[in-house]
């Protein structure tokens, strides 16, 4: 097959999870498809590093500084999204260069499906049925702004959220509906889009992990040192860790006095590395490798209250031979079971003891990772994942036929 693979935001560094899926799926699909992949970068991306890692794709980026969010421009962005159908997490994501580029490498006439990778990639897509279209939605996007909301304490703020939220629900229900195949990441994600879009035609394509990659490396960890990892300039994460670390921690701490907490993630706000340091625990930023420190740590948390999709974190944790707390939200949309892969606890007081039992107790720490590696290892490998995202696509070229 000859796919055009739209992207915005970038796919390199591999600092998030959407990017790491993305990217091993199209690493397994290029060895055996013609691959052109066009993308968006900012001043810290590197598509020059990324057509290295990927030496059998075409790329093609287009410099695109996208709009933080809390930034003044996200604000501006937000103002004059109002005044168009488009929510502002759409509207900020048009790229001109990018959607002439599409159009243009479409009209040849040489393409047998389009993939649109993430819903923010559709404004630069045409869904006019001239090539057809695979929406990959890693999240149920619109869920993710109606979470904000429901944990939103100033008024203001939540009225906002409502409103964004409610726009980006018409409009994922719109792009579900004209795509020619919709791809979710997990049976609750399809569910849920297939609800909102019942015209649409929804697969599932599962969550992999580099198993080679992520495995145990046999040290003993530190007795009473948690971790938690991920990008942290996206809310969600940066609202889990704020909560944790407000409202679990020091619960924790009055059973395991010498417990302490390690984020590692990318761009920490001066608010969260402020918070999580006055609680004696440690934020790292960047880092090249996280592997070390979900080593050395006895337990991997999940506290999340916010998001959507499935949490690639989470298998790779598993994959290292960890011990899982997680809320529902957290594990949401994974094929685990709570109790047999990691243990499920919502609520500060639920979570701590959860927490707790784990530090006093290697053996349960042994067996919950143990089984957690054995499930990825068996089930979830990168190229089973593509291998399902590639029929997908071929369905798609067919019903288009």
């Amino acid at each position: 097959m000859r796919i055009l693979w739209v992207k915005v935001g970038g796919l390199w560094p591999l600092t998030a999870g959407g990017r790491l899926r993305s990217f091993h799926i199209l690493r397994e699909l290029s060895a055996r498809h013609d691959v052109t992949v066009l993308t968006t970068h900012d001043a810290d991306g590197d598509p020059a590093a990324l057509e290295a890692q990927l030496p059998n794709v075409e790329v093609v980026s287009f410099r695109h500084d996208g709009v933080k969010h809390g930034s003044a421009r996200f604000v501006l962005s937000l103002a004059r999204s109002w005044v168009s159908p488009l929510p502002v997490d759409l509207w900020r994501w048009q790229v001109p260069a990018l959607r002439a580029e599409v159009d243009r490498r479409i009209r040849t006439g040489t393409l047998d499906v389009c993939v649109t990778d993430f819903l923010y990639a559709a404004p630069n897509v045409p869904f006019d049925g001239s090539v057809p279209v695979v929406l990959f939605e890693h999240n149920v996007e619109h869920m993710i702004w109606k979470r904000l909301a429901l944990v939103a304490r100033q008024p203001l703020r939540r009225a906002l959220l409502e409103i964004e939220w409610r726009k980006l629900q018409r409009s994922e229900a719109r792009f579900c509906a004209r795509a020619h195949l919709t791809l979710a990441v997990s049976d609750a994600d399809r569910s849920a889009l297939s609800a909102l879009a019942p015209s649409a035609a929804c697969r599932v394509v599962p969550t992999g992990v580099d198993t080679t990659y992520f495995c145990p490396n046999g040290a003993q960890p530190r007795p009473a040192e948690i971790v938690f990892t991920g990008s942290m300039d996206w809310y969600p994460n940066e609202d889990a860790i704020l909560y944790f670390t407000d409202e679990i921690l020091p619960l924790v701490r009055a059973a395991v006095p010498a417990a302490t907490v390690c984020v590692v993630g990318r761009n920490p706000s001066p608010q969260l590395r402020a918070t999580v340091e006055r609680a004696g625990g440690q934020v790292t930023g960047t880092v090249p490798d996280v592997r070390p420190f979900v080593d050395r740590a006895a337990v991997y948390i999940v506290p999340l209250r916010v998001g959507g999709g499935t949490r690639l974190k989470l298998f790779e944790a598993l994959a290292m031979g960890k011990a899982v707390v997680s809320t529902t939200i957290g594990a949401e949309g994974l094929p685990i079971e709570p109790d047999a892969h990691f243990i499920q606890a919502d609520g500060p007081h639920a979570f701590a003891d959860a927490v707790v039992s784990l530090l006093r107790d290697p053996r349960r720490r042994h067996a919950l990772g143990a089984a957690g590696r054995q499930l990825v290892e068996e089930h979830f490998s990168w190229n089973q994942a593509a291998r399902t995202f590639e029929a997908a696509c071929k369905e798609a070229t067919t019903h288009a036929c």
